[in-house]
């Protein structure tokens, strides 16, 4: 009888000690493994992985010395249930380590992959490293921008990044943040998500760059009622979808405080909704002073705007919005206009009796503008003021060229200029401007046969201390004005 107890003691105690994690007596701090072999401290078998995963968590939330958990790659980890992070954590894993969603999840709407742990919020939160596969053609049975599978969701957090990550084929956002502030999101990969790559929404101190996106469904980045933001170094595109892509940056106001906003140096093409959208539609009190300022500026923008089925399509479209400066951007082969004014179909905020909204166009190049292809008479046009009540348009030394439909509708110019620009290499956008005194080919210095008819013909006003010399002490219109790869002047 002793000897009976006696091993079942041995027993239970041994299987006690085979669940207990490795971590705890073998990698040091600040990082514990996870693997698909014995090499890691928590060892997954490739079905619901979430759990040890979980548990390398909540072992560095509990333990102050450590910091990292880290997915040891090749291997795709499987997880049926979200996994919880919490504060001062970063969960990073090899390029070759993959979390992948079970098929027929049939998790509720909102319950992301990731998310934090206390619903009050946590901070210091880094996600970075490795792949993601939402897994959408196993779980066909929901739709898309439903809130379904979203990779990341945070609420209240703040200080987190999330970068060198990969994400694909999902239903939702790859991170989607409410209430956050101190947000970075750059380095990544994004493809055919089911809904935003970036959405920030009521957040302050947001920074998105040097992201690959290719939309699917909605925007590939998109700040809604959010303030002091950053995007820019990033390249943006679609993947045709049932006529369901939308703008590949969407910046969008129904409350609180936009007047603090900058995109620049991205390059946005072949989007089936505008390039970008601005959209103001607060129906509160406000005024148009809370929402204002955002400066659009050294942006490459084609082929933006091939949606089938909407009118509201172009280079940048916007409504609602003061004081928004659009600089330095080069817009070619927008379908319906390079910049316009106007509301999606049958909408009019309340905002719409309010005057004086002001966009300043200044030192652009437009060319090649299509009619959309939806309802497209009296589209083609460079811009197009449809707000005229209550919208403007300044037109500062831009140059217009080859647009189908003619230069301005509802809108003019006493500065602009008609002429070619004479682009490098238009054909494989290369946008920088002709010049016999030396233009950068993206490795040195080259010399044209001719000048480029933009070169020191920008506004008189705009800064151009950042053009090397020679640079005619005048910004250049385009792309390059008022950078150091500006083409050079004679003098």
């Amino acid at each position: 009888m002793l000897k009976r107890e006696l091993g079942i003691l041995f027993l239970v105690g041994c299987l006690i000690f085979a669940s207990v994690p490795t971590a705890l007596c073998r990698s040091p701090a600040p990082t514990v493994y996870v693997s698909g072999d014995s090499s890691g401290d928590f060892k997954c078998d490739g079905k619901d992985d979430h759990v040890q995963i979980n548990q390398a968590l909540k072992f560095v939330a509990e333990n102050s010395a450590y910091t990292t958990v880290h997915l040891k790659g090749p291997f795709t980890y499987v997880i049926d249930d979200t996994l919880l992070i919490g504060s001062n954590t970063i969960l990073e894993g090899d390029s070759t380590a993959v979390i992948k969603l079970v098929n027929n999840a049939g998790w509720a709407t909102m319950e992301p992959l990731i998310k934090q742990m206390s619903t009050a919020g946590n901070s210091n939160i880094v996600i970075r490293g490795f792949e993601v596969n939402v897994n959408h053609d196993g779980n066909s049975k929901v739709s898309k921008g439903k809130g379904y599978y979203n990779v990341m969701y945070f609420t209240h957090c703040t200080n987190v990044k999330v970068y060198n990550m990969y994400m694909h084929d999902g239903h939702g956002d790859g991170l989607r943040i409410k209430y956050g502030t101190n947000v970075q999101f750059y380095n990544n990969k994004i493809s055919k998500l089911g809904h935003d790559g970036l959405f920030a929404s009521e957040c302050t101190n947001v920074e998105a760059w040097n992201n690959k996106i290719i939309c699917r469904t909605n925007s590939g980045i998109r700040i809604w009622n959010s303030n002091k933001v950053k995007l820019h170094d990033n390249v943006i595109d679609s993947l045709y979808y049932r006529c369901t892509g939308g703008p590949g940056i969407q910046i969008e106001k129904n409350g609180g405080i936009m007047d603090n906003i900058e995109i620049y140096n991205n390059t946005i093409h072949d989007t089936y909704g505008p390039g970008i959208w601005l959209f103001n539609y607060d129906t509160s009190s406000a005024t148009k002073e809370q929402g204002k300022n955002i400066y659009i500026h050294h942006n490459i923008f084609y082929n933006t705007g091939t949606n089938t089925g909407i009118t509201w399509v172009g280079g940048i479209v916007l409504s609602g919005f003061h004081d928004t400066r659009i600089e330095n951007n080069v817009f070619d082969g927008a379908y319906h206009a390079a910049v316009v004014h106007m509301y999606p179909n049958g909408y009019s905020p309340s905002y719409s009796s309010k005057t004086g909204y002001t966009t300043i166009l200044r030192n652009n190049i437009i060319v090649n503008t299509k009619k959309r292809i939806k309802d497209p008479s009296g589209t083609g046009y460079g811009v197009i003021n449809y707000l005229g009540t209550n919208h403007k348009f300044v037109l500062e030394n831009n140059c217009l060229y080859n647009n189908s439909g003619g230069n301005y509708k509802s809108c003019t110019s006493t500065t602009d200029i008609y002429v070619n620009p004479l682009f490098a290499d238009q054909k494989n956008r290369d946008y920088h401007i002709q010049s016999t005194f030396g233009r950068w080919n993206e490795k040195t210095w080259v010399k044209d046969k001719v000048n480029s008819p933009c070169i020191d013909k920008g506004y008189p006003s705009s800064d151009y201390s950042k053009e090397p010399k020679n640079n005619g002490k005048r910004i250049n219109i385009g792309r390059y004005g008022n950078t150091i790869y500006a083409s050079k002047s004679k003098n």
